[in-house]
């Protein structure tokens, strides 16, 4: 299954800028949700500077806020533009 780039990063983005869930962050990075916590609580990743995953093209704001809607919902990575 296909894993977004600079999963850290992109955890440290999503922590700062959306509602999401430590357990949908983490399921979208592929990291435990404990080390998305302690990423939150500044643990871990000090210092690494967030990276967009919407203005990357690996997110859409839509499948953002469809899983801040619904704490069930898991962020889906969108598709390729290169193969």
């Amino acid at each position: 299954m296909p894993q977004p780039l600079m999963p850290k990063a992109t955890a440290v983005w999503l922590i700062e800028k959306t509602s999401l869930s430590f357990e949908q962050i983490a399921d979208f990075v592929k990291m435990h949700p404990l080390e998305v916590q302690a990423i939150a609580d500044g643990e871990v990743a000090q210092g690494i500077i967030g990276y967009d995953p919407v203005a990357n093209g690996q997110l859409t704001r839509e499948e953002i806020a469809r899983c801040e809607a619904d704490p069930t919902a898991r962020l889906v990575l969108a598709p390729a533009a290169v193969p």
